[in-house]
């Protein structure tokens, strides 16, 4: 190896020294920081993997179809029943469905309102007399049919059969008690009006219950408090 070679070697070695050197010094005094896998996140709540079946109605003769089987109404207090003859008597407003009301539809008619235009009827019995109320509209021949966002077409006890027997027992003796969700509390108490923009946390939402008001506040999500009115 020449002499040049021998110098040219020695100052790289040297180089690669001192730069170790500087690496150690400059890293010894930084805190080592450990980064965390990310948390996995809980499981959502068991309602949200609940998918209630749809008959999607296009007309009356499709929502025949719901008198295969027993229905219930999704929110309570909120849709008008009448005296039903045959024909449906509209100036005899009997009440409002109940909340999770089991029915049994018989007959889908076709009825003009008052108002003007036809109603599309659903015909039902409750204690042994015929009632019915509407579940959609003929507008000059094209028929808008709700049925879907009104009526479960399956048991809402066996939907929601991971509700504990406690929660099931409130609903039923239509009662919010502490803990429950806002839909068990409409499953209890029917349609509710929140206070302000309902988006607030806590949360007050008013329950006309038929004439019997009920005032619960949510945090997140879950029944604090429940004051009867009267």
């Amino acid at each position: 190896m020449s002499k040049t070679a021998k110098i040219i070697q020695a100052i790289l070695v040297v180089a690669l020294v001192a730069a170790a050197i500087w690496f150690y010094l400059n890293m010894r005094d930084r805190p080592v920081k450990f980064v965390e896998a990310p948390h996995k996140e809980g499981a959502l709540d068991p309602d949200y993997y609940v998918v209630p079946k749809k008959l999607h109605p296009q007309d009356a003769k499709d929502a025949r179809e719901l008198t295969l089987q027993p229905v219930w109404v999704r929110e309570g207090y909120r849709y008008d029943y009448y005296r039903y003859g045959p024909p449906v008597d509209f100036g005899q407003k009997v009440g409002t469905l109940g909340p999770i009301e089991e029915l049994q539809i018989k007959n889908i008619v076709m009825q003009a309102a008052p108002g003007g235009g036809r109603q599309i009827m659903a015909v039902f019995e409750k204690d042994g007399m015929p009632y019915a109320f509407s579940i959609g509209v003929d507008d000059n021949g094209t028929q808008h049919i709700y049925s879907d966002d009104m009526l479960f077409v399956q048991d809402p006890h066996l939907l929601y059969k991971h509700w504990p027997p406690d929660v099931w027992k409130a609903i039923e003796s239509h009662e919010v008690k502490p803990g429950m969700n806002e839909l068990q509390a409409s499953f209890a108490l029917g349609v509710g009006v929140p206070e302000g923009s309902g988006s607030s946390n806590p949360r007050v939402v008013n329950y006309p219950n038929d004439g019997h008001p009920v005032k619960v506040t949510f945090e997140n999500g879950r029944a604090t408090d429940v004051k009867v009115d009267g």
